[in-house]
């Protein structure tokens, strides 16, 4: 199963590249920077769709690097 955040950051980011192309071919660069803004959210969403993903198929190993992180961290004694 893919989670949802994938195939919507996938879409955006493929939005965000049209866009960005229109705003070059057009020299819009307004249209540019959303081009290349939806790009990043697109590849950010996918980016948490796939961890998701990561999480629901190996659960147990999720949790164990969560806590390494988490001890490491602690460890650091970052305020």
């Amino acid at each position: 199963m893919v989670d949802e955040n994938r195939v919507t950051g996938a879409a955006r980011d493929a939005f965000g590249r049209v866009q960005e192309a229109v705003g070059s071919v057009t020299g819009d660069r307004n249209a540019q920077a959303r081009g290349a803004y939806n790009q990043v959210q697109g590849q950010a969403t996918n980016a948490l769709g796939q961890l998701g993903d990561a999480v629901r198929e190996q659960p147990l190993t999720s949790v164990l690097i969560g806590a390494a992180i988490g001890y490491v961290l602690g460890r650091l004694r970052i305020l």
